[in-house]
């Protein structure tokens, strides 16, 4: 009884509307108009277009760049925070870390504009040295670095989370068997982590594999993502069932990059 406003929530807001998102993927449109039908044209002309695919690989392989760099970029500051500093400190910085989502993410990537332009802030600080302009704006960096951005702050929260269940005497022992301080890191600390690590760089995945804003605007939307193929797909005389059907396999994607990566992450060491 307990879990039914729980169950009755996940099926009025998940289940439903997938379910929804699956039957309109087979709908037709007429005069610009919905009509509701059993028609697999939509999916033959959507994964049967080179374009798709091509849009699929991008954002698979901007995801997969961002979990991957961002995760990295973290580690050393959850790290510090959970390891290296007071509890007053620690605190302090998680809040620090907080502090970006109480504000737009839309904003933050036009402030982005303003440092990644050709006549931004960095390429300004480089022609002191005689350097550049270098391009930086509507290219896969700008979009990558707004990606980043994103995943960057919620992703050194998990990871500190995740290194403050480290057990302290397992570290302790390592020290005392002469492991140097990396070899601790790499071959105790991490893996007693594993599964925290795990899911804030699927976290990441999720939200840039996802995303529309930073390839739109940093990135020029040139080559486009699923996300903006999405919009462009309902600009073009009302075609939401095809673009469900680029909905949909997002959705299978992200499920099952979700469910592979939970799987590893509590998969035991050996096995």
């Amino acid at each position: 009884m307990l879990s039914l406003p729980l169950l009755i929530w996940q099926l009025a807001f998940f289940l439903f509307p997938l379910l929804f998102l699956v039957a309109l993927s087979f709908w037709t449109v007429r005069n610009f108009q919905m009509q509701p039908d059993l028609d697999f044209g939509n999916w033959e002309r959507i994964l049967t277009r080179r374009a798709f695919w091509d849009a699929y690989l991008l954002t698979a392989l901007l995801a997969t760049a961002s979990a991957v760099l961002t995760s990295l970029i973290a580690f050393p500051a959850a790290y510090a925070i959970s390891f290296k500093v007071s509890d007053r400190v620690k605190q302090w910085l998680i809040f620090v870390l907080i502090i970006p989502f109480f504000t737009s993410y839309l904003v933050r990537v036009y402030s982005l504009q303003v440092f990644l332009s050709d006549a931004g802030i960095i390429n300004a600080f480089l022609g002191f040295f005689g350097l550049g302009p270098i391009l930086m704006l509507n290219t896969l960096f700008g979009t990558l670095v707004g990606l980043v951005t994103l995943c960057l702050p919620l992703v050194v929260l998990l990871q500190t989370f995740s290194l403050n269940f480290v057990d302290r005497d397992l570290v302790e022992a390592a020290h005392n068997l002469r492991c140097g301080r990396l070899r601790t890191v790499l071959m105790v600390i991490v893996p007693s982590a594993r599964v925290g690590l795990v899911i804030a760089a699927l976290f990441a995945f999720i939200l840039s594999f996802g995303d529309f804003v930073s390839p739109l605007y940093l990135g020029g939307g040139n080559p486009p993502t699923l996300s903006i193929m999405i919009t462009d797909i309902t600009k073009s005389g009302q075609q939401w069932p095809r673009a469900a059907v680029v909905a949909l396999m997002m959705i299978t994607t992200l499920l099952t990059v979700a469910f592979l990566a939970i799987q590893f992450a509590y998969k035991e060491r050996g096995k």
